[in-house]
């Protein structure tokens, strides 16, 4: 077996019953392309291949992007040694899915690489560090930038938790499944994106601070107008960021504090 490497966030997973599941949460059905991130030694693709049409697998490691074809000869496996960071989704068709092992360090600009790009994934199932994938699922009250910046584009679901101890080598924490469904229609339009995270970046400019006082040193406006453009879409200047939903965070903008 190939040695994971420890610089570019490596552990196995081995449990077919896991990789099983991973592979069910992404609801393929036989007509469907899917993206994997990182196949590594393909014990994931193995899984994914049996339920798609064909699997196109992005690995940057490229001694494991090298050897993974000859393993499943006759199947549509198409195998590209890039960073996913860097490769064009555009060649995809619509409505693919995406299938990963992401590691630790590059989750969210993956999420961010998804969730931003013009041809977005249909769905996104993603076997993350349990703690990412709980924040990328929060709720109102214990929201993130990160949480606004999937659950904008996505519905966030979290999944199974996988133990530590069924990588090799086993990382310091457990896992969690975590799956993104794409919006239909975007809740935001896309002109607009800059603009909303513009604000939402102010809001959690200083988390730990009323929202008023975080808006006020985020956009440069005084505390007294922050607690009036609140006023105007429903929302207690007493609150953090961290406790708005999506719908506030929208109204918020609707308000016309950015016209300021």
């Amino acid at each position: 077996m190939t040695a994971p490497k420890k610089s570019l966030g490596q552990h196995w997973l081995r449990d077919r019953d896991t990789l099983a599941y991973i592979a069910e949460c992404a609801d393929i059905t036989p007509e469907d392309v899917v993206l994997e991130i990182g196949p590594g030694l393909g014990t994931l693709t193995s899984e994914l291949l049996r339920r798609a049409k064909s699997v196109v697998a992005v690995e940057f490691d490229e001694e494991l992007a090298r050897k993974l074809p000859a393993q499943f000869p006759g199947k549509d496996l198409t195998v590209v040694h890039q960073d996913i960071l860097s490769f064009d989704l555009s060649v995809l068709p619509a409505g693919y899915k995406v299938v990963a092992n992401v590691p630790y360090y590059i989750t969210s600009k993956i999420v961010q690489l998804l969730m931003t790009a013009q041809n977005k994934p249909a769905v996104v199932a993603l076997l993350v560090q349990k703690e990412v994938a709980e924040r990328l699922a929060a709720r109102a009250g214990d929201m993130s930038i990160l949480a606004v910046s999937a659950q904008l584009f996505a519905e966030v679901e979290l999944g199974d938790t996988v133990p530590a101890a069924l990588f090799t080598p086993p990382p310091k924490v457990d896992s969690a499944v975590v799956i993104l469904r794409t919006r239909p229609q975007p809740l935001v339009v896309p002109e607009d994106e800059k603009q909303f995270f513009r604000l939402v970046k102010a809001g959690f400019s200083a988390k730990r601070k009323k929202l008023r006082s975080s808006l006020s040193g985020g956009l440069g406006i005084t505390k007294d107008q922050a607690g009036d453009y609140l006023s105007k879409a429903s929302i207690s200047p007493d609150i953090r960021a961290e406790d708005l939903s999506i719908p506030q965070w929208i109204a918020l903008v609707k308000s016309g504090i950015l016209n300021i």
